[in-house]
């Protein structure tokens, strides 16, 4: 059971992790062979496949000439009630 807590928690950190690094990335104007840039294509290869499917669903929020996209908010909400059911 703390296993799962735990990569739970890796999960959330992972994405905190992909989310301040793609800001970074994307507007920082950095290099493609930037070690910062290296580590934020890594965890986009990770967290890709787990947002994607979300993002068939529930396409981006288009505001103006911008999109928000709301897949991290529903990993987050759904580790969320994923770590309230199991008592974490």
């Amino acid at each position: 059971m703390e296993l799962v807590c735990f990569l739970l928690d890796i999960i959330i950190f992972t994405m905190l992790a992909w989310i301040i690094l793609s800001y970074v990335a994307g507007y920082g104007r950095l290099p493609w062979g930037h070690p910062v840039r290296k580590f934020y294509d890594f965890l986009n290869k990770i967290m890709e496949p787990v947002l994607r499917p979300i993002r068939k669903v529930l396409p981006p929020l288009r505001i103006g000439t911008m999109a928000l996209d709301l897949s991290p908010i529903v990993v987050f909400f759904g580790v969320a009630i994923l770590k309230r059911l199991l008592s974490c």
